[in-house]
């Protein structure tokens, strides 16, 4: 018996054999998705942008991408909306097979609304993800995909938190909703693309949320950043 025992160790130590509840060892993104849920977004858009998220991580195509690269994908979401109601919705996850996507995907709409009724605090929001991705898994990229239908009306904007959490590795690309802000798309654009090969997709409101975050999905898993702009970080200042 103890040299049986002994063999198991020796295979664990060589890394012939890896217990079941071991993360794999190579993490190629760190993936943060960040809905809104400020009071501009009433009950059905909630459920369109849960919902439009759940199936678009449930696309063949997208299961694929997540599955097929060189190393998993990691990822967490949570909800933003006021200074202090960001709220976690799934804790980091490594996606290496089907049933830790369902797993992720199951959470998602089993999880309650966490805020309805806060403004939109898009810097304190940025700055909750920064942290997530400080204390998350060791990753060759960093991504923090955020949605929201408007612009930063409660405290700091998104440039403050870029200069002032840990952003140094970090890429945000935004999902501006469009139908409610005017500006919205420009804001993004200016706001809160941040890092290199950073990009802003689009939704036509919250009835297009699948197929834009299937779109965005697809680009951020397949690292395609060559048509994309460099965003510089913010110079201190």
């Amino acid at each position: 018996m103890r040299r049986i025992l002994a063999a198991l160790a020796l295979m664990i130590w060589t890394g012939l054999l890896t217990p079941s509840n071991a993360q794999p060892s190579h993490c190629r993104l760190a993936l943060l998705l960040a809905l809104d849920v400020s009071s501009s977004v009433d009950v059905e858009e909630y459920i369109l942008q849960r919902d439009g998220l759940a199936a678009a991580l449930g696309d063949p195509l997208i299961r694929s991408a997540i599955l097929d690269g060189d190393g998993h994908v990691a990822i967490a979401i949570y909800e933003w909306s006021g200074r202090r109601q960001s709220a976690m919705v799934s804790n980091w996850v490594a996606l290496t097979d089907d049933a830790a996507i369902d797993g992720v995907i199951q959470t998602l709409l089993s999880a309650p609304r966490s805020h309805t009724r806060f403004p939109t605090a898009m810097g304190y929001a940025l700055g909750y993800g920064a942290t997530l991705l400080s204390r998350g898994p060791s990753c060759d990229r960093q991504v923090i995909d955020l949605s929201g239908d408007g612009e930063n009306n409660d405290g700091f904007p998104p440039r403050l938190a870029y200069k002032n959490f840990p952003f140094s590795n970090v890429t945000v690309n935004g999902l501006a909703v469009l139908g409610g802000s005017d500006d919205v798309l420009d804001y993004f654009h200016r706001e809160v693309r941040y890092g290199f090969g950073a990009f802003v997709e689009t939704s036509e409101g919250y009835q297009g949320y699948k197929e834009a975050m299937t779109r965005k999905l697809f680009r951020e898993l397949n690292d395609r950043i060559l048509s994309a702009n460099p965003v510089e970080a913010p110079r201190p200042g």
